[in-house]
C-alpha cells in the first residue's frame, strides 16, 4: 500500500470510526481473501455465481453490500456498491482496513463503436478520466484538474488475463473506455464524448486503475457491453438475442473468470 493511501485512511479515521469495512460489508479484518471483487449494482447472485460455488450474505444495506464467495478454500470478498467515481473510492478507501490479494471491478459498460456487440466481455486498455471525483484522489488540491487524463492498467497483467481468457474459450477483447460522471446527461453530450475516439463508456475504471495502484495489488476490470448507441441497443428493451448475448457474458463468462483469477 502506498503512503497516499495510508494518509487517505488515516485521515478518514480522524473523522471516523475504524473498523468501516466489517460494519459497511461484514468483511473481517483477521482474514487474508484471495480476492475482493467490488461491482456497482452486481451482486454474485445476480452473476449467478451461487450456481458454480458457495455465498454467503454478510451484510446488506439500503445502496451497499457485502458476500462472501467460497470455492474450496477459496475466499472472495465481494462488495457491492452504488454507481459512479465516487461511490468506488469511498469503498475501496474502507477496504483498505481488509487483507486481500488481488482486486476485481465488475461492470457494464455501453459500446460507442459498432464492433462491441452486447455481452461482449471486455478489459480496458486504457481510461479517459471523465469525472472530478479522480481529482479530490490525485491531486493536493481540488483547484487541479486532471479531467480526460489517460489511466492506463498494469498491462503486463492484463495480457496475462486476456490469455487465460482465451485458453477457456473466451474472448475478452482490449478496449478504450470513456469515464462518464452521468449516465442520464452523456447522451446529450454524445458526439463529443465519441469525439475521444474511445470504443466503450462507463463509470469507474479510471478511478479503479488510480486505486490499483495505490493498494499496489494486481487488478483488473472486466466489463461486459450492456447496451451500444452505434448500433441502437438500447440498455432496456434488448431483443431475444441480445440477452441472450448479454445473459452469456454477465452469468458464464464474468463467473468463470473471477473464479479462475481469484485462484491464480
Amino acid at each position: 500500500m502506498k503512503e497516499a493511501l495510508k494518509k487517505i485512511v488515516d485521515t478518514f479515521h480522524q473523522y471516523n470510526t475504524e473498523h468501516m469495512a466489517a460494519q459497511a460489508f461484514g468483511l473481517r479484518e483477521d482474514i487474508v481473501y484471495d480476492a475482493l471483487v467490488i461491482a456497482p449494482s452486481f451482486t454474485p447472485y445476480k452473476l449467478h455465481i451461487d450456481e458454480y460455488c458457495s455465498v454467503t450474505t454478510l451484510k446488506e444495506g439500503a445502496y451497499i453490500a457485502g458476500y462472501l464467495v467460497e470455492s474450496g478454500n477459496l475466499r472472495i470478498a465481494w462488495i457491492k456498491i452504488g454507481s459512479s467515481a465516487g461511490n468506488l473510492i469511498d469503498h475501496m478507501a474502507l477496504c483498505a482496513e481488509l487483507s486481500f490479494k488481488r482486486m476485481f471491478f465488475i461492470g457494464a459498460a455501453g459500446g460507442l463503436k459498432d464492433t462491441f456487440q452486447l455481452g461482449a466481455v471486455c478489459t480496458p486498455s486504457f481510461s479517459l478520466s471523465g469525472s472530478y471525483a479522480d481529482t479530490y484522489l490525485m491531486k493536493k488540491s481540488i483547484q487541479e484538474n486532471m479531467l480526460f487524463q489517460k489511466i492506463i492498467p498494469d498491462m503486463t497483467y492484463v495480457d496475462k488475463v486476456v490469455s487465460i481468457g482465451k485458453a477457456k474459450g473466451y474472448d475478452i477483447r482490449k478496449a478504450s473506455v470513456f469515464c462518464t460522471p452521468s449516465i442520464a446527461l452523456e447522451y446529450t453530450h454524445l458526439d463529443e464524448i465519441k469525439s475521444f475516439g474511445t470504443d466503450l463508456i462507463e463509470m469507474e475504471t479510471s478511478s479503479f486503475y488510480l486505486m490499483t495502484d495505490l493498494f499496489e495489488l494486481p487488478g483488473i476490470a472486466l466489463l461486459v457491453v450492456s447496451d451500444n448507441s452505434a448500433l441502437g441497443a438500447a440498455l432496456v428493451g434488448r431483443t431475444e438475442e441480445q440477452q441472450k448475448q448479454y445473459d452469456y457474458g454477465r452469468n458464464t463468462v464474468l463467473p468463470d473468470m473471477i473464479l479462475t483469477l481469484a485462484a491464480e
